[in-house]
């Protein structure tokens, strides 16, 4: 299946089922939002980074306009619905300021191996631990996924388009287990610095030879 759609490129990726407030300022995204509320109709972004527009993007819905200024530009919240891949970048439109792509629809699978995504939960609980972050999921642990952890796994920008890209949940979780298998060891040498720091100055029991 392929269609058409008016598209916000963004240096971000946003997954499906994310919510993402906006902040819209520029005219052609002005009328772009503007469009898309009133007609209810959907929009993409596609993620921007090493300076072009990549055929990964996640198709949006205008939830709300939360707040409209005098001027036009308006504060908006959207919600992440699918992934899409695009075939074909539109870059005018007769009338309209902003641009689309001809796109089609990867199948997304999402059932991955909960004993799996137990361990990911664990590990990126284990950052959290030694960062000294509090931070809970918006969900029960057994209905967690991918997309809903992705942002807060210390994923680089080009990690979380390339998780986008994985169309297998099963996929993403051996991702996301790699990473945290290369992120951990550095977390737990933090530890044990810490721990050196706070004892800088303190009387220390040591065995001599």
């Amino acid at each position: 299946m392929t269609n058409f759609i008016p598209i916000f490129p963004l240096g971000i990726v946003v997954f499906p089922g994310e919510m993402l407030h906006l902040h819209i300022f520029e005219p052609r995204y002005k009328e772009l939002i503007n469009d898309c509320f009133q007609q209810k109709k959907p929009f993409g972004i596609p993620s921007v980074f090493n300076n072009r527009v990549n055929e990964m993007g996640t198709i949006m819905q205008v939830v709300e306009i939360s707040k409209l200024y005098d001027d036009g530009k308006m504060d908006i919240k959207t919600e992440g619905i699918r992934v899409f891949k695009i075939l074909e970048q539109v870059n005018s439109l007769p009338e309209k300021l902003y641009g689309g792509a001809i796109v089609t629809y990867p199948r997304i699978q999402m059932e991955g191996n909960p004993k799996l995504m137990k361990k990911i939960l664990e590990g990126i609980r284990s950052i959290y631990h030694t960062l000294n972050i509090k931070k809970e999921f918006s969900k029960p642990d057994d209905q967690v996924k991918c997309y809903d952890v992705a942002h807060h796994a210390g994923l680089t920008l080009e990690d979380e388009y390339h998780l986008l890209e994985l169309e297998h949940e099963l996929q993403r979780q051996e991702f996301l287990k790699r990473h945290l298998a290369k992120v951990m060891p550095i977390m737990a040498e933090m530890d044990i610095l810490k721990g050196k720091i706070k004892m800088n100055g303190h009387f220390k029991n040591v065995k001599g030879l």
